[in-house]
């Protein structure tokens, strides 16, 4: 089908919320909290995306990523190059991403035992409407007091360095081997491509664009998978009708109509824009 809603997935986690965003119905203030919404069930790994919202009232655990190689080499489908564009932020919130300052394996490995890899990382303050990408390798935390909408390689492979003393798994050996030791390094992203359209990332892993209110027309080769995330307003394309909070997947060539009060994501993998 050229066009397809994908199903909902609420994931109850510890440092999840009960208020959500709009376009989701809040958790039950006597139920578990939220902390994410995924667009399809979880362990699918054969679509190249996976698509999720995530609702934070504590730090998430200090992890990294295998790139492609590294995780082709222990048997898994891919790695895992995310992004995450910030749709409401308390006013401390932050990101932690890379290192401060260049470090050793053998430090990583001492400070995620001790736990003042806390203090080793760059906690970058982040607000509404701010977009990083975060390539394989890359050390990082979400911080508590965020709604995001996380676009990512279809990989649920997580090496877990530290999380704030609680009894969860770690994977010292597998994230110390993968992690970039360096400071991170923001990409910039392209911008402005026309009229309501707004370039976030263009490759190597996928291509995310931000859209405005009005017709998009999309020319997708045959083959290729897009995910439309609409984040306010509503809208159609081939016939099927969305609206804030859920997402869906197109192919072929369309025109995707986005109400007055429209705003949207739009995510294919690859590494230049259609």
């Amino acid at each position: 089908m050229p066009a397809t809603l994908l199903h909902t997935h609420r994931v109850e986690k510890p440092w999840g919320r009960h208020t959500l965003y709009p376009g989701f119905e809040d958790a039950p203030a006597d139920g578990a909290p939220i902390g994410e919404v995924w667009f399809q069930e979880p362990g699918d790994t054969s679509p190249d995306l996976l698509i999720k919202y995530l609702f934070t009232s504590e730090k998430l655990s200090v992890q990294v990523h295998p790139d492609d190689e590294q995780a082709q080499a222990r048997g898994l489908p891919r790695g895992k190059d995310e992004c995450w564009t910030i749709l409401t932020a308390e006013p401390d919130s932050t990101i932690a991403l890379g290192p401060k300052a260049p470090m050793t394996k053998e430090q990583l490995r001492a400070d995620a035992l001790d736990g003042s890899v806390e203090d080793d990382l760059d906690w970058v303050p982040v607000k509404e409407g701010d977009f990083y990408y975060a390539p394989s390798g890359t050390i990082h935390a979400i911080g508590a007091g965020l709604t995001v909408i996380e676009v990512q390689q279809n990989s649920e492979t997580t090496y877990r360095l530290y999380d704030y003393g609680s009894d969860r798994e770690l994977h010292l050996e597998d994230g110390v081997d993968v992690a970039h030791l360096t400071p991170y390094q923001p990409i910039v992203s392209p911008g402005p491509a026309g009229e309501g359209r707004d370039i976030l990332v263009e490759g190597p892993k996928f291509v995310l664009e931000r859209w405005a209110a009005g017709d998009h027309a999309v020319a997708l080769p045959e083959g290729r998978t897009a995910w439309l995330i609409p984040i306010t307003g509503s809208g159609s394309v081939a016939g099927v009708d969305f609206k804030a909070g859920q997402c869906l997947t197109v192919t072929g060539a369309e025109t995707v109509r986005l109400s007055s009060d429209g705003d949207a994501l739009f995510a294919y993998a690859g590494t230049q824009r259609l």
